[in-house]
């Protein structure tokens, strides 16, 4: 498995489209069919706001957030320990590829994470040997990446003068449902995988260039962060850039809003309720 060059993450920005990203988040956990499950892993929690309903749902689970984010855990710890949260959530820093548990645990479940990771269907076996007998492993990753949104980022990327600084970053990547279906089946786990095209509809009132805004939490942070540390300029040149090219290919309609559609890829795999 591949490293890529590492990225910090910005929780805030990630949050300016908090419910439209959570929209995905509720419709997987919707069908994992695990009605009293004691331990639950939120697998790349982010900032954690999504966790707490892992712990609504499943109120007598021990529920734990992970990330590779110290920035993420960091704003997920602050939240945990307000006076009025009554859920008071663990979250610690991991990093997925390595990770396992001390115990089997009895929902898995990753959201919008195993995409930053190369090669991740190889994780697959050690993610599955993670969860007890008869338990659940969910994950969701997006499935746009030829979408006008990425292809234009990689392409700006590409030109003179920021390739030089922008090889070698960590590039997110996924798969269409049947891959992942076929891989976890192997496995010996049962498996409903699908998928999902949202239609975002994003306002340009409260902030000219959503989609920017959109891209700039996810998938372009790797490419704005090295520029950033090169030069200044140098990112605010590729950042006006990349905003007027976005805007051609996301016009705004004559009542100022923009539709950004956006596909993702579900799967929610049972392991073998016999001990492996």
């Amino acid at each position: 498995m591949a490293d890529t060059q590492p990225h910090s993450r910005d929780p805030e920005r990630y949050l300016s489209f908090a419910d439209e990203r959570g929209r995905p988040f509720v419709d997987l956990v919707s069908r994992i069919d695990a009605p009293a499950p004691a331990t639950v892993v939120d697998l790349g929690c982010g900032p954690g706001n999504l966790t707490r309903l892992l712990a609504e749902r499943w109120p007598r689970a021990q529920v734990t957030g992970l990330d590779s984010s110290p920035e993420m855990v960091e704003v997920a710890r602050r939240d945990a320990a307000r006076p009025d949260d009554h859920l008071a959530l663990p979250f610690e820093v991991a990093d997925l590829r390595a990770w396992r548990p001390a115990t089997l645990v009895d929902v898995l479940l990753s959201h919008a994470t195993l995409q930053w990771v190369d090669g991740h269907l190889d994780l697959l076996p050690g993610l599955v040997a993670s969860v007890a007998p008869g338990g659940w492993l969910a994950f969701q990753v997006p499935g746009n990446f030829a979408e006008p949104s990425h292809e234009i980022r990689r392409l700006l990327a590409d030109e003179a003068p920021y390739a030089a600084h922008t090889r070698d970053l960590a590039t997110p990547a996924s798969h269409d449902p049947v891959v992942y279906l076929e891989a976890l089946e192997a496995l010996g786990c049962t498996v409903d995988a699908w998928e999902t095209t949202y239609l975002h509809v994003l306002s340009t009132y409260a902030d000219p260039d959503p989609v920017f805004t959109w891209v700039s939490g996810t998938g372009a942070r790797p490419t704005l962060q090295a520029l950033a540390a090169e030069s200044a300029g140098l990112a605010a040149r590729f950042e006006d850039e990349l905003k007027v090219r976005l805007r051609a290919a996301y016009p705004p309609s004559d009542r100022g809003r923009v539709l950004l559609p956006f596909r993702r890829v579900f799967v929610v795999a049972q392991v073998p309720k016999a001990a492996r």
